[in-house]
This record gives structure tokens, sequence and C-alpha cells, in this order.
């Protein structure tokens, strides 16, 4: 186990955990949402604004970023955060979703994945050493083990030989990872679909690999929030508890209350920023379309419950202006709003479990979000 990683939980309340993550570049406050910058950028934002945005840690893209600008183009560079001068931590995923995302172009064996790059065409194999070795190369802070991401929906003996080969794979990476030891962590991560047996089967050969952390992967790939809360009720539990617990591409701020009051301490998701570049703007009374005709006369902020500088500075008619004249302004408020409002439930999500009132914080926020 890495000295440099270390996990606190600092209080509880339920299956809730509010703590921090120590890691050589900073402490990650949990539970903590991490920004999406697929290819060394979170879209439409500087990266200092993402910083005061609250984020601590940021993701990366293994799959995106090998094949541009290339890892070892990246480490010769001085490595990913040097690149696009992010000084916090990072974590970087292993390329295992875009085995799932990309299958018109790969082929799946057991030694890893052939594909082709959907930039160029150009053939590349992907295998649990090569992950690795390129998660290292980019200088990511947590390293994701190599996965075949189970896709949804998926039979049960689907999902049982998928997640055999994600464990087999974990053997591998693990292995990868101790050949070649460094200031990062590594974590796990969890597979079997929707099946319980699956999901427990996985986590149990997991726990004794000595990751420094689990992810829950295979998850919010349209199995839709009621299973995805079924699945999380029985997998938790056996979840080690010394471990931070991370749910991998999720979600709406509805989806992240549930997960966390159910035990999660880390996300991501590209969705705050994707929605931002969209016209779609997270509120502490729901989501609004800011193209839609209402807004065009009207000066109120976003959020009047928002403090950011897009909800301080600028009305809904000139973001309605932007986003319907498809200035390039418009993406950055609303992104930056969107970010924003992401972090700021993260925080009062950390301040309830602190406070021994999350499910009052729940209940209170899913009305006002849900409008009632």
């Amino acid at each position: 186990m890495s000295q440099s990683f270390e996990f606190h939980i600092k209080a509880s309340d339920g299956a809730a955990r509010m703590g921090e993550i120590r890691t050589p570049r900073g402490i990650i406050r949990t539970p903590a949402f991490m920004p999406v910058g697929t290819a060394a950028t979170v879209k439409a934002m500087h990266p200092e604004e993402v910083r005061e945005t609250g984020a601590d840690i940021i993701l990366g893209n293994t799959y995106h970023l090998m094949l541009r600008p290339g890892a070892e183009r990246m480490e010769r560079l001085g490595g990913l955060h040097k690149f696009m001068n992010w000084p916090g931590p990072i974590l970087t995923d292993s390329g295992g979703y875009q085995v799932m995302s990309l299958s018109k172009l790969r082929k799946i064996s057991e030694e890893g994945v052939t594909f082709q790059s959907h930039i160029d065409g150009a053939e590349h194999m992907l295998s649990p050493e090569a992950s690795i070795t390129i998660q290292r190369q980019l200088g990511s802070d947590i390293i994701m083990a190599f996965d075949e991401c189970t896709p949804f929906p998926a039979s049960q003996d689907e999902a049982r030989k998928s997640m055999e080969l994600s464990m087999r794979w974990a053997v591998r990476s693990k292995k990868a990872f101790d050949e070649n030891p460094g200031s990062s962590a590594l974590f796990g991560i969890v597979q079997g679909g929707i099946y319980e047996d699956l999901r427990l089967d996985s986590i149990a050969a997991l726990k004794v690999l000595d990751f420094h952390g689990l992810a829950i992967g295979g998850l919010a790939v349209g199995e839709g929030q009621a299973e995805m809360f079924r699945v999380l009720d029985f997998t938790m539990p056996q979840m080690p508890a010394e471990l931070p617990r991370y749910l991998m591409g999720v979600g709406k701020p509805d989806d992240m209350v549930g997960a966390v009051m159910r035990g999660i301490d880390m996300f991501d998701c590209v969705l705050p920023t994707r929605s931002g570049r969209t016209g779609q703007a997270f509120t502490s009374r729901g989501t609004i379309n800011i193209k839609n005709a209402r807004h065009r006369d009207d000066n109120a902020p976003l959020d009047e419950n928002c403090e950011c500088a897009t909800c301080r500075d600028y009305g809904r008619a000139y973001l309605h202006h932007l986003v319907k004249s498809e200035e390039i302004l418009g993406a950055m408020l609303m992104t930056r709003h969107n970010l924003t409002f992401y972090q700021n439930l993260m925080a009062n999500l950390r301040n309830a479990i602190g406070e021994g009132n999350l499910e009052s914080f729940d209940d209170t926020f899913l009305k006002a979000y849900s409008g009632e």
C-alpha cells in the first residue's frame, strides 16, 4: 500500500461518509465530484476556473490521450499536470469504457483489446500492462485497473464472462503497477452488471489484491436510477469500509445524492460540462434550458442561490442570446455555473454528513430540485 495515499473518514451519517483522500499533490475532500478533462482540458474552462468552482481533482482519459497527443510525448513534456497546468490530483480512467463504447472498432481477447483509432483508423493494442504504463507516463495520481465495462442489457452468463475477464485483468493490472512503484495509487473496478452474485464475487476477487480504492463500474449505462440504486443497495455493504468508493460515470444531481446516502465517496460525469455547452443549466430548482424563449427578456440569474461568477454578473437574457447565437462565451459561462453547482452540492453533502442531518438535506434538496 502506498504511504503517500491515505483515506480518512472524518464523519458518517448512516451509510454516508465524509472524509478526505491525501495525495502528494493535495487533499481530495469527499464526497467528491471530478470534472472530466477528456483530452487534457475540461471543455470551455480554464484550469484556474475549474479550481475556483471548488474542484480538488479532475479526470483524464487514457484512450484519448494515448492517441493524441500520445503518452510518450506527454511524458517527455513533463506529464499531464504540467501539460495542462493543473497542479492538483488527477485520476485517469483505464480505457475500459471505450472497450464497450467502441464496439464496432475493437476486438477483445484474453490479452487485451485491439482497436482502430477513431481519429485515423490506425490499429492499437490496449492490455492491462499497457494501460498501467500509459497512465504512469501521463503522471496520474490515481490509476484505474484495466477492465471491460459490461454493457447493458447483458444476460447473466454474458455479465459473468465479462466480470471474470475483468478480474483476470485486475490481477495483471496490479502486478504491472507493483513492478514500477511510485507515488500514485491504484483502484480496482467492481463489475458484474445488475446481478448480485456476480457483484459480490467481483468484490471478493478484488479484496485480496490490496488496491488503494475500489470503483463501481458498469452502472449509469442505461439501467435507470431505480436499478442503479438497487445494485448499490446490495453492493455497498460488502465493499471494504476503509477504502474510498468511486461510482464511475455518475451523474445527475439526484443520482449522486442517492449514491452518497448509500456510501459512495467519488463521482465523475461529463453531464455538467456537456449540458453547459448545449444550453442546459442545473439549478437549485431543477434544470432549465436557456434556449427557451421565456428567458430572452429575463435579467434574473440562472440560480438565485448560486454565487458563481456567471450568476453574479450575467442574466438569463444575455445567456440566452449567447447560446442561441452559438457564441463561445455562452458555453464558458454555462459550464462554469454547472460545475460550481456540482461542487456546491458536494460541499453541502459534506456539511450535512458532518452535522448528522443528511436525511433532512436529502428531503429538502429533492423537493426543491424537483420543483415541489
